[in-house]
């Protein structure tokens, strides 16, 4: 029941609109795309939910050892990332794929809607977990396993070539706009607190029983991503370059069940986007309401997230992921070093070790964000002094020498002296 909840809280729009477009990009080349997007959209959120496991709290403890201020403006800035963007873009999805082609209304009553359902869900905390492992997830894993498995047996045209450049890059990058690696900071406390609700105290048993959930939730995840990346190489050949995520999608599920398929790819979408939003917004009220230990603060984040949701859902899906890149390279760094150093054994965890590394990824995925923001001129030719910089990986090299160069100085001091740190 965690597994198939944790895959649902996982998989939302971007899980469901980006691999296909991968996939179209990339055609005959999937593979290489394909090994890219589960490195970052399934192995780094499968090694955050192991940290959870160990630490069994919340994503506070990330970073709690470097500073319990800096731990906290991190958190802060997360949630407000999450409900800002990935919430929202929950509700985008469903109306373009969903809603539109069957009613004529607007993205801000749809937005209205789906925020208001999100809120009535969530609003009672306890059930949470139980009603989308119960219910969602098996109809989720139902109707993609049948858009995708269809595509097996439907002929299309030999796959074109790649559109793309470096496609393990690519496919490494698209993978952010999935946020799942913050996402697995954000739902892996929503998974704990659910667990402690069902009457688990053992730590052992806590970290055995979310261990395994979540190699189950990366098993489905791996499944239906390298499905849909396949998917969407297959018909490579059958749209027109310019096609867009949404389009891809819809297109590929008339293709591979006929007239059913609307019907099949809006009941998919607006579950699966569903869910992710209700994690998210969990997620979020369960932090204040820890920080806050006030009456009602756990309403009122839930009311302030959905209305959040309700204005910025009402954009366009390719707006919102415009908006989302600059955040997204200036954050994921970051969050990729918390989660490798939260699954490092104690002494590669040290406060020196995480505080310099962090101070090192911060620095230096700095150009990579601002020049979206600021001057891409600018940044572009700082970028050029940067090792891995064009690559979008110039954080990469001052974080490893920060890291290792802290942990050799530490090492030494300690064979020097017979106290230790």
């Amino acid at each position: 029941m965690v597994g198939f909840a944790l895959f649902a809280l996982f998989f939302g729009a971007g899980n469901l609109i980006l691999p296909p477009f991968l996939g179209f990009l990339n055609g005959s080349q999937w593979y290489l795309v394909a090994l890219g997007f589960v490195i970052s959209a399934v192995g780094l959120p499968l090694l955050g939910i192991f940290a959870h496991a160990r630490l069994q709290g919340n994503m506070f403890n990330f970073a709690e050892k470097i500073s319990p201020i800096f731990s906290l403006i991190f958190c802060l800035l997360i949630y407000v990332i999450v409900i800002a963007l990935p919430s929202p873009r929950t509700a985008a999805v469903t109306h373009e794929i969903a809603i539109a082609p069957f009613f004529d209304i607007s993205p801000l009553t749809t937005s209205i809607i789906y925020f208001l359902l999100v809120f009535v869900f969530v609003i009672k905390r306890s059930t949470v977990i139980n009603n989308i492992g119960k219910f969602l997830t098996p109809a989720i894993l139902l109707l993609l396993l049948a858009i995708i498995f269809s595509g097996f047996f439907t002929e299309y045209e030999p796959m074109g070539t790649d559109l793309a450049e470096l496609p393990i890059l690519s496919g490494f990058f698209e993978g952010y706009q999935t946020f799942d690696a913050i996402a697995a900071l954000v739902v892996g406390g929503v998974i704990i607190i659910s667990v402690k609700l069902e009457g688990y105290n053992s730590p052992v048993e806590i970290r055995q029983l979310i261990t395994t959930a979540a190699i189950l939730s990366g098993l489905g995840l791996l499944l239906v991503y390298g499905g849909l990346i396949y998917n969407g190489a297959m018909v490579n050949s059958e749209f027109p370059q310019d096609v867009t995520r949404t389009e891809l999608l819809s297109g590929i599920s008339l293709l591979n069940l006929g007239s059913f398929a609307q019907i099949c790819l809006a009941i998919l979408v607006a579950l699966a986007c569903f869910t992710t939003a209700v994690g998210i917004v969990t997620g979020t009220a369960d932090f204040m309401s820890e920080q806050i230990k006030r009456p009602h603060v756990y309403s009122i984040t839930v009311f302030l997230a959905c209305f959040l949701g309700v204005i910025i859902g009402a954009l366009s899906v390719n707006a919102i992921i415009e908006i989302a890149l600059p955040v997204l390279l200036l954050v994921y760094p970051l969050t990729i070093v918390l989660i490798l150093l939260n699954v490092m054994p104690a002494n590669f965890r040290t406060r020196s070790i995480m505080m310099m590394t962090v101070i090192a990824t911060t620095l230096f995925s700095l150009p990579d964000a601002l020049k979206y923001v600021v001057s891409e001129e600018l940044f572009s030719n700082i970028q050029l002094y940067i090792p891995l910089s064009e690559f979008g990986f110039g954080w990469v090299i001052p974080a490893s020498i920060a890291f290792f160069g802290t942990y050799f100085y530490e090492h030494s001091i300690s064979n020097r002296s017979p106290q230790t740190e």
